[in-house]
């Protein structure tokens, strides 16, 4: 196996995700890095200010979705005077492979860092197929 497994294919924001903000957000890239193990690929995604109860993972048609929701943080009784980095959401998908077991499929999510394992599927064993003569 290898990362063949998984195609990287970015998206831009979908409706339902644009509508749940009630002002423009950005959405951005995370950098990913994939590695092959014995058993299959490990994903690691940043994601800084995600929590894990604002990071969701779906797969769906071998598509593989995360998004990590950041909610801006501006102390009380103050007014930003200057930003030089805008707050926003983060949205990577990818295509799995057939060679992907969707239902082994496990996740993680340690001080901003997701870290998704696609393990490999069983290949199915030969069986010789018995034909009849008529």
């Amino acid at each position: 196996m290898s990362q063949d497994m998984i195609e990287q294919r970015p998206d831009k924001p979908e409706e339902d995700v644009a509508k749940e903000t009630t002002e423009p957000r950005y959405v951005f890239t995370p950098p990913i890095d994939i590695f092959e193990t014995d058993e299959g690929l490990v994903l690691r995604a940043d994601l800084p200010g995600v929590t894990a109860e604002t990071v969701e993972l779906q797969v769906q048609d071998n598509k593989l979705t995360l998004f990590g929701h950041v909610a801006p943080y501006v102390p009380e009784g103050v007014k930003v005077l200057h930003q030089e980095y805008g707050v926003g959401d983060f949205l990577r998908s990818f295509i799995l492979s057939d060679e992907v077991d969707h239902e082994r499929i496990s996740a993680k999510f340690n001080h901003g860092v997701l870290e998704v394992v696609l393990p490999r599927a069983p290949k199915p064993e030969p069986r010789r197929i018995q034909i009849n003569s008529q």
